[in-house]
């Protein structure tokens, strides 16, 4: 691995740190820079609007989406050049979360299937951060089994009517836009009677219900479906291919999450280093060292893992599983260190907020990381992914692969 930025790079580096010095929203840096998992926000400020605000100023100046075609609202830039703007974007990038959906996910999935006139209209609005887009696919009896849903999909004429439940869909209470998957074939093996559409969230039939998590924001959605009605021209892909639409989103949305897991040590090590037990500094504690070390290695190799992804994409190379790796280690990995944040708290740790120790920056990375471990795919998912295209181990038995999805025994029906 080569760690050096060529001089194409290093130029590059140069004019982006530049861009960014003069241009970037200094008055929430310190906010962004201590900000963790759980809990980003901006006190006296709407964290959205001012996120939209950077995404447009980024998109005039030609720094949005650096990585998609100029015509779609990017910059052609080449894979390492995002990278090398992510790692000087630094803490402002944290304004970015709102929109990675769209930008990892749906983004890549309208380019690969939309039309190029839906192309032009929809991509520059997405990438300037004017159109928020979510990705309505999990659902209450649909999690890592995407290709379970029970959402339907029935053909009018040129337009589809649409019935069903999303759930946990991140976002929807905001987004403007959504990528649907939906079951058009019940006769057909799961995976083959599947169709995907996008849709304006907008429409006539459609309910977003927030859902209130344990730290009382509401990140995730419930979404209801009630006689939507989609144009057939809106069909992303042939109809009962879309299960191959999808793959091409699940993808983008593992390399996205799985590049950008916190693991919680940064702050950990500088609490640590603050920390006043009975006995002296809490880092000065030797069987809080051990924890420390641990995880600094974990950390370590997490990093060097990266660096073997931008290595790739520096050389034109595609990368492998890495970041299939990294959402593994990184997920499990900040719910320790939640933890053992918290016992170091002692009795303080059950307390959240302004109050609590460093604002409940722990508190809020522990309540947020079962949803980081579940999001993007369970560890489990994870684990099946590694072995099977890592590893080269045999794949799981699925005994309902080729059996019509309306035979398929669930509960309450035989």
């Amino acid at each position: 691995m080569n760690f050096d930025d060529t001089p194409q790079e290093a130029a590059f580096r140069t004019e982006a740190r530049a861009w960014i010095a003069a241009n970037a929203p200094r008055q929430y840096e310190e906010e962004l820079r201590k900000s963790s998992l759980g809990r980003t926000r901006l006190e006296g400020a709407d964290i959205l609007q001012v996120a939209k605000a950077w995404q447009k100023k980024k998109a005039d100046a030609g720094w949005a989406c650096l990585h998609w075609p100029k015509e779609y609202g990017g910059r052609g830039a080449s894979p390492i050049e995002r990278v090398i703007w992510q790692q000087e974007e630094g803490a402002y990038g944290k304004l970015s979360a709102m929109f990675i959906i769209g930008h990892g996910m749906c983004g890549p999935t309208m380019m690969a299937f939309a039309s190029e006139e839906q192309k032009r209209q929809y991509l520059p609005p997405l990438a300037s951060g004017e159109r928020i887009w979510c990705q309505l696919f999990s659902e209450p009896s649909a999690g890592s089994d995407v290709a379970g849903l029970r959402t339907r999909a029935e053909k009018r004429g040129d337009t589809w009517i649409v019935n069903g439940q999303k759930i946990w869909t991140s976002g929807a209470h905001y987004s403007d836009y959504g990528i649907l998957l939906t079951r058009t074939d019940p006769a057909a093996p799961k995976h083959k009677g599947l169709t995907m559409f996008f849709l304006d969230m907008k429409s006539p039939g459609v309910e977003v219900r927030p859902i209130k998590q344990a730290s009382g924001q509401s990140d995730f959605n419930e979404v209801y479906f009630t006689d939507v009605k989609i144009p057939d021209a809106q069909r992303l892909g042939a109809v009962n291919d879309g299960w191959n639409v999808a793959l091409t989103t699940l993808m983008n949305e593992r390399m996205s999450i799985g590049a950008g897991v916190s693991t919680g040590f940064p702050e950990l090590f500088e609490f640590c280093s603050n920390l006043m037990l009975g006995d002296g500094l809490a880092i000065d504690d030797r069987n809080v060292r051990s924890k420390l070390a641990n995880w600094a290695v974990k950390a370590s190799g997490l990093k060097y893992t990266s660096f073997r992804t931008i290595s790739a994409l520096s050389k034109g190379e595609r990368p492998g599983p890495e970041n299939s790796i990294g959402k593994l280690v990184a997920g499990s990995m900040i719910q320790e260190v939640a933890m053992f944040a918290l016992d170091l708290q002692g009795a303080a740790g059950v307390l959240s907020g302004p109050e609590a120790e460093l604002a409940g920056k722990f508190q809020a990375m522990l309540l947020r990381a079962p949803g980081t471990r579940v999001e993007g795919g369970t560890d489990e998912i994870m684990r099946n992914i590694i072995a099977e295209r890592v590893l080269g181990l045999p794949g799981d038995i699925r005994v309902d692969k080729d059996v019509p999805f309306n035979q398929i025994p669930t509960k309450g029906r035989s």
